[in-house]
């Protein structure tokens, strides 16, 4: 009966579905361009402090504890993998863990919309173009139809990116500095946020490089779930544990880092701290009264609950990501730039949300809705390229 059931999940689940691997994909987007949100409730905290914890649960906590719930055998997985692997794995989730502290930064000077716009451009190029290229791969999609079809879609979300900055840079010149407070935009600087933004998207597209060197740590996890007649659609959790372990080290060091350096151990007891974010607004007149006042113990228990928040969210973009690579059949490179723009498609939602294009002009209002347009045309052209390799 093992084997029967075995055979009926290959038939009904496992295999290429690229409609299935897109709808994952946006489920991903949304999880990550809504990482963000909780932070803007963490009162009193400096950076280093709610960044850390958000971390631990992001790159430790939750992809531990969903492997090992959903993948048999996983520490047997990791060591039978070849070194390889889990060291380059994990070498460029240390690289990806650089662009993604800078990353904060440009959110920090541009805003959701136009942060994630602009890093998110590069990181898509980069990130979705470079790993076929090495692998020897792009010679064969671009005489394809299919992959010329899916590199189409690559080039429409391209330029739905350049006019969603172009939408940002329109931005800047017509919105007061009150109304960018107001979004939670205190240190908005749009030179200041490119710089940052274009190295965090080209450092941030190594996690696809570090995706593509777990391969072989997936086919492991993957023969391990077909023999425990599970589906293959978790054989990438095993893979996303070791390049997370990468960007966690290099968040923990630079972490550690600010803590010593600014003194604000004592903040993760209750000591009063700062929201470089500019996010959360102290009620009542604690401020009025004084600034060295220790947060309630409410106050603390709520920033702790809202940074471990943030971080499970953010997990759960590539743990969507991991199941929708699993769906784009044999050119799933396609898959960071459906992630990509899913992520961009509601970090600009939510920037209409949170009122970031307050006070912008009927133009720049109309840039954002083509870039939307275009984010969302990209992923149904993406999709179609890979329907047309697997059917």
């Amino acid at each position: 009966m093992g084997c029967v059931c075995a055979n009926d999940c290959d038939e009904v689940d496992v295999g290429p579905n690229p409609v299935i691997g897109v709808v994952y994909h946006w489920t991903g987007g949304l999880a990550s361009a809504s990482n963000f949100i909780p932070f803007r409730g963490i009162k009193r905290w400096s950076w280093e402090i709610y960044w850390i914890i958000q971390g631990f649960a992001a790159w430790i906590l939750a992809p531990m504890v969903l492997a090992l719930l959903l993948v048999p055998n996983l520490f047997t997985i990791l060591g039978a993998a070849p070194t390889s692997s889990t060291t380059y794995a994990c070498f460029w989730g240390v690289m990806w863990g650089v662009g993604g502290l800078t990353f904060g930064l440009a959110i920090r000077y541009l805003g959701i919309a136009l942060g994630y716009a602009i890093a998110l451009g590069f990181c898509t190029a980069f990130g979705t173009l470079m790993p076929p290229i090495f692998s020897g791969q792009m010679s064969s999609i671009l005489h394809e139809s299919s992959g010329q079809v899916i590199l189409a879609g690559v080039g429409v979300c391209m330029l739905a990116i350049a006019v969603s900055g172009l939408a940002g840079y329109s931005k800047e010149h017509e919105i007061s500095t009150e109304d960018r407070a107001e979004a939670g935009e205190r240190d908005y600087s749009f030179a200041k946020g490119l710089a940052v933004a274009i190295f965090a998207g080209i450092m941030s597209s190594c996690f696809a490089y570090g995706l593509a060197a777990g391969k072989p740590i997936a086919e492991i996890a993957r023969v391990q779930l077909m023999a425990h007649d599970r589906l293959d659609l978790w054989q990438n959790l095993p893979v996303l544990v070791v390049v997370l372990w990468g960007g966690f080290v290099t968040n923990f060091v630079w972490s550690i880092f600010l803590i010593v350096k600014n003194h604000s151990w004592a903040q993760f007891a209750g000591a009063p701290g700062i929201n470089p974010m500019g996010a959360a607004k102290v009620t009542g007149t604690l401020m009025d009264v004084d600034p060295t006042t220790r947060l309630t113990p409410e106050t603390l228990v709520k920033n702790y609950v809202l940074a471990a928040l943030a971080g499970v969210i953010w997990y759960f973009q590539f743990f969507f990501y991991s199941m929708g690579q699993t769906k784009m059949g044999k050119y799933d490179f396609s898959s960071w730039t459906l992630h990509m723009a899913s992520i961009i498609i509601f970090a600009t939602l939510w920037g209409v949300a949170l009122h970031e294009w307050k006070g912008t002009s009927r133009r720049t209002k109309s840039l954002v809705a083509l870039g939307l347009v275009l984010l969302v045309s990209s992923t149904v052209v993406v999709g179609y390229g890979n329907y047309l390799k697997v059917r």
